[in-house]
């Protein structure tokens, strides 16, 4: 039977054990070939067969006490996210530990079917998907409300009554654990024994059997402050690119019968007319069929300047229309406009597992139990081989079991990962997951497309002789003649006419001359704008004008001869320019320590022209199989090697790359086909991606050695007797919490 893949929105996650726990249990259910769950994005992908039951895995995971819907649109064949996993991401290891310790109950639930049984009051220990309201509104901001006032509610009556105050510890110690312990033994009959809850369940109840009770309710009081800190820094790392989607506007004005009315943005049709005002922000991607302004795209690309855009421009939904009116006409329905699929790729991005994760994944695996060991032993062995005190031991064996607790160093990946990945995408920079935006640091090697991605992938003029006229009076001839043709070079002499603003005389008897050039009558006179050979068939080009013909060439330009009455009159030399920031992005990526190099299959004299320009190495004439050959052997030379392109001519060399990045405005090739993108097709976002990865891979190390760094002091300082529980807890939750916030300075960095 075929496999199908379902998406779903999971409320209620909101670190990477909570991930874990529903991974595990929805993996045992029948006919579930694959699960990734995004703690970030707060999804979940899975892939089934046709027969699975989806209501199961629905139920499944609302009984883990999370909310749970069906994403439009999301029952597609395995095979389209086949690149995805292509990079090797494994989720059959996970840490077995689960540190969800949160009431989802409060949320709305999307879906039909009746799952009030899992329902259960206090079975959620607190609500943490990102909160609407103030976080004291949530249910998990009134649990630890509650559990901290029944703990200053202790304090009092055991001032007041000392005869009693243990017991009013154990009291308010039990408002938070029960939910803990019912979750605990959920995630237990999930397959995660070693949980959060569980450890905690433990060492609180321990507590109070070794007359430890007041510590026992502070301990779980720190827990749930901890937890609720935990869900704000996770929420605001999910909203992070959630965000995007508020760009687009809700409402558009549809031209419709010569009228113009306000409709919803999300009911707008491929093809449909719209009209755009100045300052209003555009509704949808399309493309503008008259008007002309500046469109502010920073809120989607990042890019700071405004883009002069007229007839046949394309536009992106949540851009703003800067000074005139513009009628564009959809060419993508809401749901695959732009932003959507931005924000769709990066949440499904966020499923994929970097390398770094995959390993602390399995290293959580066996560190979980190893601490559960290590614990026991500290409580029982100077006990029993050494006659040291059963309580003294006994209360050290229990701090060690929290302080064991891996929430800080499984989460410590992902949530880097997460804020690096929409961080770039607010700037235009798409990476497909951990493992693209880990390698990406690494490269060594970037190999360029020209056309397209160093340049600007459409002639210009560069160059008009004159011999005799004005080099106005040569153009003037010359767009008489090209007037009407989509030929890339009659567009570069029709542009520059435009921009120079030259007059344009009516034409008769325009004929084409197939491989030749064109021919004209224009107020008298015989025109004809020929490719060099044709001129030198006629005889008409002297040796000098033949001379500069030539030194036109070697710049890796095209010329186009203009007769006036059979006589050469002028020449009109065109070339594909590098971009703007190509010389930059290229010195960025040479600072950086990175080679570069331009594979293209033009000709050699005009690859030579531009490599010369930019100051890079190069290899002309390539077919893609040849482009393809050139990265291959490049990687055997030892080159962890990137490969930039426009995703279709290119594909084969950008398969074969460690990592394929295609340059493109937003395009479905530049979203979909490459291991990452540059929306806007700056050749210095290449540079700027490759930083983004080696900051975030500081991020991963900085975040292990806090998780890591914390628990080691706390271990040693317990077994010592300098700290107890409660500051044991805070190792726990206190690191977590640490390593979520230096991983959300990822979003605000400056690249």
């Amino acid at each position: 039977m075929a496999e199908s893949e379902t998406r779903y929105r999971v409320g209620g996650m909101d670190c990477a054990s909570c991930a874990t726990k529903i991974d595990t249990a929805v993996r045992r259910l029948a006919g579930v070939a694959d699960v990734s769950v995004s703690v970030m994005a707060g999804t979940m992908t899975v892939r089934h067969d046709g027969g699975s039951d989806l209501k199961a895995i629905e139920k499944k995971v609302t009984g883990l006490g999370y909310s749970v819907a069906p994403l439009a649109a999301n029952a597609a064949p395995a095979h389209s996210t086949q690149h995805r996993h292509d990079h090797g991401h494994d989720h059959r290891d996970h840490a077995d530990h689960d540190h969800e310790g949160h009431d989802h109950a409060g949320h709305s639930h999307d879906h039909s079917h009746d799952h009030g049984e899992q329902e259960i009051e206090g079975l959620h220990g607190h609500d943490h998907a990102p909160m609407a309201g103030p976080w004291w509104r949530s249910r998990k901001g009134r649990l630890t409300i509650l559990s901290g006032a029944a703990l200053v509610a202790a304090y009092a009556v055991g001032h007041l009554v000392p005869a009693i105050a243990s017991y009013a510890f154990i009291v308010a110690m039990l408002i938070g654990l029960v939910p803990i312990a019912r979750r605990a033994i959920m995630a237990a009959f999930s397959g995660i024994p070693f949980s959060i809850e569980m450890l905690m369940t433990i060492a609180a109840v321990g507590a109070v059997i070794i007359n430890a009770g007041e510590e026992a309710a502070t301990v779980v009081f720190l827990f749930l402050v901890g937890e609720l800190l935990e869900g704000v820094a996770a929420g605001k790392a999910r909203e992070s690119i959630q965000s995007l989607t508020g760009l687009v506007p809700k409402n558009a004005l549809l031209e419709d019968n010569g009228q113009t009315r306000e409709v919803a943005a999300e009911s707008l049709s491929v093809g449909a007319i719209i009209m755009v005002r100045p300052g209003d922000r555009i509704s949808a991607d399309g493309i503008i069929i008259s008007g002309e302004s500046a469109i502010d795209e920073a809120p989607v690309t990042g890019e700071s300047t405004p883009v002069r855009k007229g007839v046949d421009a394309v536009v992106f939904a949540g851009t703003v229309n800067g000074d005139a009116v513009l009628t564009v006409r959809v060419t993508a329905a809401a749901a695959d406009n732009t932003i959507a699929r931005v924000v769709k790729l990066v949440e499904e991005a966020q499923e994929s597992k970097a390398p770094t994760e995959r390993f602390i994944d399995r290293f959580s695996r066996y560190y979980t139990p190893g601490v559960v060991v290590v614990a026991a032993l500290v409580a029982v062995v100077p006990p029993l081989l050494f006659a040291g005190p059963w309580g003294e031991w006994v209360y050290k064996g229990l701090a060690i079991l929290l302080i064991g607790c891996p929430c800080a160093l499984v989460i410590s990946t992902p949530a880097a990962i997460a804020a690096s990945l929409s961080s770039g995408a607010r700037r235009g920079l798409l990476m497909k997951g951990g493992a693209v935006l880990e390698t990406l640091g690494k490269v060594t090697m970037v190999a360029f497309d020209k056309t397209g991605t160093l340049t600007e992938g459409k002639p210009q003029v560069t160059d008009i002789i004159s011999f005799g006229l004005s080099e106005a009076q040569v153009l003037s001839r010359a767009v008489v003649l090209e007037q009407g043709s989509s030929h890339p070079l009659a567009l570069a002499i029709l542009n520059r006419a435009k921009a120079d603003g030259v007059p344009v005389p009516p034409a008769f008897e325009l004929e084409a001359l197939p491989g030749k050039g064109v021919s004209g009558k224009v107020g008298g006179e015989t025109l004809d704008l020929l490719s060099p050979p044709a001129a030198r068939e006629r005889g008409t080009l002297g040796a000098e004008q033949d001379a500069r013909i030539t030194a036109l060439n070697d710049e890796g330009k095209s010329v186009s001869v203009l007769l006036v009455n059979g006589i050469a009159a002028g020449l009109i030399a065109m070339r594909d320019e590098p971009r703007e920031d190509a010389e930059a992005g290229l010195a960025a990526l040479k600072s950086a320590g990175v080679k570069a190099m331009m594979l293209t299959g033009d000709n050699k004299r005009t690859a030579a022209a531009v490599a010369g320009m930019l100051g890079i190495d190069w290899r002309g004439e390539m077919m893609p199989e040849d482009k393809q050959r050139v990265v291959v052997e490049l990687k055997r030379q030892g080159f962890i090697v990137a490969k930039v392109g426009d995703g279709i001519n290119d594909a084969p060399a950008l398969a074969a790359a460690d990592i394929g990045i295609a340059m493109g405005g937003g395009t479905d090739v530049a979203l979909e086909t490459a291991d990452a993108a540059v929306l806007h097709g700056r050749v210095g976002d290449v540079a700027r991606m490759i930083e983004l990865s080696k900051r975030t891979m500081r991020n991963i190390l900085q975040n292990i050695t806090i998780a890591l760094g914390l628990k080691a002091v706390f271990l040693v300082t317990t077994i010592a007797g300098i700290t107890g529980l409660w500051p044991a807890i805070l190792a726990d939750t206190g690191a977590t919490v640490l390593v979520t916030i230096n991983a959300l300075r990822l979003l605000r960095i400056k690249i």
